[in-house]
């Protein structure tokens, strides 16, 4: 563990940093699903988390531990936007000024809320536009803190609150499964599960199209594509970070890939059967196992649902359709 960039004892410390802001998110049961993938399934409901995301915690973790002086000078961050949430949220909570790039092709309610809570939205276009050089060069210029979506310790750490919640209301699991896009969700959860399960088999999710971690962990080294094609808005990353690369590499057994197709059928499961919006993002774990992609019969199964921030008129479309 020592070759990490956090250890299992910061994401105890996050947890207490974040307690009464992050809620403890339910890890919920479905008899639906456990019949189509033949094991025990918890889902880790994280779309019902105060911005409807988990990033809300490392966002938390990461602001409520600067210094006054750093707080005076604002954060920078880039996002999508659920990081870009998360951030938001805790830098109004925290009084803290925040200027967050997002590409102006996302989700228009992550946009909205972002702005609502306060925080200076500048727009990219993530096709020609370098989202993450271009909040280096904002944060250098006004002296902020840059807040990176994924590759901080502090923010991994605050994402591997969830996985220690799940593994005590659970029990033990055989399998965790979480969706990866940059990997700090992930590489969080992993030192989690391998300090209280050992035993725990640890598997990333991703789109198809954006296959950048599967490749990087395939090739034990990181690999970095151009900007993919898929309808998970949130796994759009062209590489995973360099403080995640190792803990996912080091501790993860395997990553795996589903289809937008197996995303949307994920999104049906989730609105028909459990009565929850769930972003396409926030499906790539449960498509895994309930696609059967996945083997995970006879097994006790974690499953992380990582948010629930989708534009309800593409929702519509997506599990309207036929």
């Amino acid at each position: 563990m020592t070759a990490f960039a956090i250890s299992a004892a910061d994401i105890t410390a996050a947890r207490a940093r974040i307690a009464g802001v992050a809620a403890r998110t339910p890890s919920l049961r479905n008899a639906r699903a456990d019949a189509l993938t033949g094991a025990q399934v918890f889902f880790k409901c994280e779309n019902l988390q105060r911005t409807g995301s988990f990033k809300l915690r490392g966002a938390y973790n990461a602001l409520s531990q600067l210094s006054a002086e750093q707080r005076k000078k604002g954060v920078v961050a880039v996002s999508s936007g659920n990081h870009a949430q998360g951030v938001a949220l805790s830098g109004k909570m925290l009084g803290i000024a925040c200027a967050i790039y997002m590409p102006a092709d996302c989700a228009k309610p992550k946009l909205a809320a972002t702005r609502a809570h306060g925080a200076e939205v500048l727009l990219y276009d993530r096709k020609t536009q370098d989202g993450g050089a271009l909040a280096l060069a904002l944060a250098k210029e006004r002296g902020a803190s840059l807040i990176p979506p994924a590759d901080h310790a502090r923010i991994m750490a605050g994402q591997g609150t969830l996985a220690m919640e799940l593994l005590e209301d659970a029990g033990a699991l055989d399998v965790f499964l979480a969706p990866i896009g940059q990997g700090g969700l992930l590489s969080g959860c992993a030192v989690a599960v391998k300090a209280m399960q050992p035993s725990c088999r640890i598997i990333g999710v991703e789109p198809e199209a954006a296959n950048d971690a599967q490749q990087s962990f395939r090739r034990g080294e990181i690999v970095e594509i151009d900007v993919p094609e898929t309808i998970a808005d949130g796994a759009k990353s062209r590489r995973v970070g360099e403080k995640n690369f190792p803990v996912l590499h080091g501790l993860l057994d395997d990553i795996i890939t589903v289809s937008d197709a197996a995303l949307i059928e994920a999104m049906r499961f989730f609105a028909g059967e459990m009565k929850m919006v769930v972003e396409p993002t926030g499906c790539l774990a449960a498509a895994a196992a309930l696609s059967g992609g996945l083997d995970v019969r006879g097994k006790r199964v974690g499953v992380v649902v990582s948010g629930g921030n989708v534009d309800l008129a593409q929702f519509a479309g997506y599990v309207g359709t036929a």
